[in-house]
């Protein structure tokens, strides 16, 4: 059984992103997913996200639970069964710091969370951010201040390019263990409001693995923040590819 709705506070939610050659994107995607592109380069990336008073819809704030997260994610474009194009986020793998997460997540509520740590130091400025998982299969290290420009070598002309891209991926679809069945879970948020974060380092196991991206083939594009959003999450149905 799964919960319907749950809701809670994005206390701070990052998206590091990546720009790769189309060809070898599609390589790493089920057959029925295609890169949603733009300026010729698909983007993939990391969703660093922390969760507060996270809880089934109208269960009071105070029953609710706090986590940090990661989705490594791409955003794509399928055909669903009536013919009508669709856009999201396929998402290859999903880390938490939560037992809640790593227990419920496939059960109560979609998308399989795999075990992680979490270091963060931020302020109102600035974050830097380490995980890694517990199986050792991904490490992710960020470093950065809110605010400032995009940076020149964007594929995004502005904060406004980039945000119009990603504002549509609220329904994102997560591996499980069961092969071609995917978690379909879609965010809504009260209200879309994205700024820049200037990174000053960053560090992909997943995206820098040749095995997955050959040299020359993927990219650091640019990286956003959302910041104090209240937001639920509902469930979506499986997909399967």
């Amino acid at each position: 059984m799964r919960l319907p709705v749950i809701e809670g506070t994005i206390r701070r939610r990052l998206l590091v992103n990546f720009r790769v050659d189309p060809a070898v994107m599609q390589a790493q995607l089920p057959p029925r997913f295609s890169p949603k592109l733009h300026d010729g380069h698909a983007i993939a990336g990391i969703c660093l996200i922390r969760l507060e008073a996270i809880r089934p819809r109208h269960f009071p704030a105070l029953v609710g639970v706090s986590s940090e997260n990661a989705a490594h994610r791409v955003a794509v474009l399928w055909t669903d069964e009536k013919g009508e194009q669709k856009e999201g986020v396929f998402i290859p793998r999903r880390d938490t710091s939560s037992m809640v997460n790593h227990l419920g997540g496939g059960r109560i509520f979609p998308g399989e969370h795999h075990r992680a740590g979490f270091a963060v130091h931020e302020d109102a400025e600035t974050i830097d951010l380490d995980m890694r998982s517990q199986d050792g299969a991904v490490t992710v290290h960020v470093r950065g201040r809110f605010g400032g420009e995009l940076p020149r070598t964007s594929c995004f002309r502005n904060l406004e390019a980039a945000s119009r891209f990603f504002e549509p991926g609220s329904l994102g679809y997560s591996v499980t263990r069961q092969g071609g069945r995917l978690d379909g879970i879609e965010l809504r948020t009260a209200g879309w409001r994205v700024e820049p974060l200037e990174v000053a380092d960053v560090a992909s196991s997943y995206f820098s693995d040749p095995g997955r991206f050959p040299p020359g083939s993927i990219e650091f594009d640019c990286a956003l923040a959302m910041r104090n959003l209240a937001h639920e999450w509902h469930s979506a149905d499986d997909l399967y590819v």
